[in-house]
């Protein structure tokens, strides 16, 4: 009987675009994943992949829709949640954040399912709550909704009010769901939260120590949570020099990281030997 592989997207925004790699891997070697999990950038990936799109056709949809800047701030710019009115209001119609259902929405591929229950591989989906202040879990009912919860960025997506919760980001308490599955024998984990970034020091400004510091917190808890239990395979593709918006920049992502096709591919086999 052939071993049961997790597979686990981890959330990091634009250096998400890498787990287009681990995904190739697992279609070269002609496999697919008994199960996969997702926080944030993974869940869309997560999600687009156990729906049964192959990793060559969500390069080209990646590829095709972040090419033609204007168009990529056009969709965006529709998905806004407020007025400029709104700005001194009360609430979350601050026009500087994105509506994250209806951003995907317009981002996401045809021939996605709609609910988890039709994918065709078993999804997990990590979200937080922002008032239970605790990781939410998604297995079962409508796909849109629980995804762009896992993608909601606190200060540039609108929280996502989804079965009675209030819902962030799910990188804000798991930003790598490796410990997520419930019946395989091994758990391939992407991990793109980044390492150090080596350059000439240079005061950040206000926004990129925000994106900054969020990136910061996500590395510190997977690296809590690598100490405390570790999945079968960690692979961290290079994207160091990537931040957290230069969704841009998909060729350079994924030129820079290309390395980690091979990596998932050699401990996919390993895991497979057992």
């Amino acid at each position: 009987m052939s071993r049961r592989i997790g597979l686990a997207l981890g959330g990091g925004g634009a250096r998400g675009l890498a787990h287009l790699h681990a995904l190739q891997a697992f279609d070269e070697l002609g496999l697919r994943p008994a199960a996969i999990a997702g926080t944030s950038i993974g869940a869309i990936y997560a999600a687009a992949y156990a729906s049964g799109l192959t990793a060559a056709e969500l390069r080209a949809h990646t590829a095709a829709q972040l090419r033609n800047r204007g168009e990529v701030f056009a969709k965006l710019m529709k998905a806004r949640v407020g007025r400029l009115a709104d700005l001194f209001g009360s609430g979350s119609r601050n026009p500087v954040l994105v509506d994250a259902e209806a951003m995907l929405a317009s981002f996401l591929p045809e021939g996605m399912a709609e609910t988890f229950e039709t994918a065709a591989t078993p999804l997990s989906v990590v979200a937080t709550d922002f008032f239970a202040k605790a990781e939410i879990v998604f297995r079962d009912g409508p796909l849109l909704p629980a995804v762009a919860a896992s993608a909601a960025i606190p200060g540039l997506f609108r929280p996502v009010v989804h079965r009675g919760r209030t819902l962030i980001d799910g990188a804000m308490t798991n930003p790598l769901p490796f410990d997520v599955f419930d019946d395989v024998d091994a758990v391939i984990a992407i991990d793109v939260t980044g390492g150090p970034v080596m350059e000439a020091a240079r005061m950040p400004n206000a926004f990129e120590a925000t994106l900054g510091a969020l990136q910061i917190m996500q590395a510190a808890i997977v690296a809590g949570k690598l100490e405390r239990r570790a999945p079968t395979a960690v692979i961290r593709p290079r994207v160091e020099a990537i931040t957290l918006l230069d969704f841009l920049k998909t060729t350079a992502v994924l030129r820079a990281s290309e390395g980690a096709r091979d990596e998932v591919k050699r401990a996919v086999e390993a895991a497979l030997a057992g």
